[in-house]
């Protein structure tokens, strides 16, 4: 069951409907993921898959038509679909979990992106919008980069200044129109190359008041969405939850990873000149040792990422602020959960030999995006894992958490 403990009505699917609906549409990313790559976009067609099987309707309020479940049935989702296709899987991530993020801005920023119930929002995070304060809003200028899914989207989540009344500005989320924005299409990269994420440009576009959050109010779970909402769901501390969205498409890689060395490792005969060569590649004991290595990583990671998320869950269900010791400690678990995925599919990878190399074969597609996916700031292990270290060594962590 969600930890959401959401009831689904004959109109609503259940959690094992979602699923089912999610692995067929990660078998279809599967036989896609060349083009994907090639198109440098998750496509509109898939997009729509996605909403007729009701994906996106996973974390929006039932009071716009959602289900309410929980982060912990949208990382399955999110791992099910990128296990056939990581771009793929990415873009489903941000753009749904986004659902929740509209959620916790007031309820006039809600009604009117909700006006359409299905309209979605893709997102870039870095502060670097500027803005001047104008009567009922702010005009703001800015290019924010990595906006995954910007071409599927109808709004934008855009980080940049706040200004304040009488103080210093805040960072925050500005949202805007996708037809206020400009997409500059900049995305050519070895990995997560079908994601489209792409520079997003604004230029003295107008924002309403109700159309800003700061980042302090999501991390401290009080911004007006998580106030209003009953559902425990909305009152979980910002980044104790939200990178799960980039670190769930991980998983879901090095499952499928797993999963394609497997197919290929019980068929194939090795023809090495040096060792080995003559035999079934599953009797040599490095390819077992390989494997073994690849599933302890795998499910160290998937333990990790859902204790946090059921603790971080139970503590808003008793209604309790989420310390800051979880708060750090959950950081450091999201960017250490990726750092064992990609040592996963290192293993695996590296134990493909020369035939895991081909373009057709998935493996080194897993390989190049969980890569890519690694190099996101959130989930740099150097930065967080230095953080973490200096609260426990008794300093002011450096960092956003």
């Amino acid at each position: 069951m969600s930890v959401a403990a959401a009831r689904p009505s004959a109109a609503n699917p259940d959690v094992s409907d979602l699923l089912t609906r999610a692995r067929a549409i990660g078998a279809l990313a599967r036989e896609r993921a060349q083009q994907t790559e090639s198109d440098r976009r998750v496509g509109d067609d898939m997009i729509e898959r996605m909403r007729q099987a009701d994906l996106f309707r996973v974390m929006q309020p039932r009071s716009y038509g959602g289900l309410e479940h929980g982060f912990d049935v949208f990382a399955q989702i999110v791992a099910a679909i990128a296990s056939g296709c990581g771009s793929t899987g990415w873009v489903y991530a941000l753009l749904a979990s986004h659902q929740w993020l509209i959620a916790c801005f007031s309820k006039a920023a809600q009604d009117e992106v909700w006006q359409e119930r299905t309209a979605l929002a893709a997102g870039t995070y870095a502060p670097v919008g500027q803005a001047v304060a104008v009567d009922g809003g702010c005009r703001l200028s800015g290019v924010g980069s990595f906006c995954s899914g910007c071409d599927n989207a109808q709004w934008q989540l855009l980080g940049g200044m706040i200004p304040q009344p009488d103080a210093a500005a805040k960072p925050g989320f500005f949202l805007l129109r996708s037809a206020d924005c400009v997409i500059d299409d900049n995305w050519h990269t070895m990995g997560l190359a079908g994601t489209g994420s792409k520079n997003i440009v604004a230029r003295d576009v107008f924002v309403p008041t109700h159309r800003t959050l700061a980042f302090a109010e999501l991390a401290d779970a009080a911004a007006p969405g998580m106030r209003a909402n009953p559902n425990p769901l909305y009152r979980q501390s910002f980044l104790a939850v939200l990178p799960i969205a980039i670190v769930s498409p991980v998983l879901g890689m090095a499952e499928g990873a797993l999963a394609d060395f497997l197919a290929m490792a019980s068929v194939r005969t090795t023809r090495g000149a040096v060792a080995g060569g003559n035999r079934r590649m599953a009797e040599l004991t490095t390819v077992q040792m390989r494997v073994a290595e690849a599933s302890a990583c795998i499910d160290a990671a998937r333990l990790l990422m859902f204790r946090d998320l059921a603790e971080a869950f139970e503590t808003a269900a008793r209604g309790d602020p989420i310390s800051v010791d979880v708060r750090l400690r959950n950081r450091r678990d999201q960017a250490f959960c990726v750092r064992l995925l990609v040592a996963a599919i290192d293993a695996l990878f590296l134990a493909a030999g020369g035939q895991g190399l081909f373009l057709s074969q998935p493996l080194q597609r897993a390989w190049r995006d969980a890569h890519a996916a690694a190099s996101h700031i959130s989930l740099n292990w150097d930065s967080t894992g230095s953080m973490y270290g200096q609260f426990m060594l008794g300093l002011e962590p450096k960092g956003q958490y």
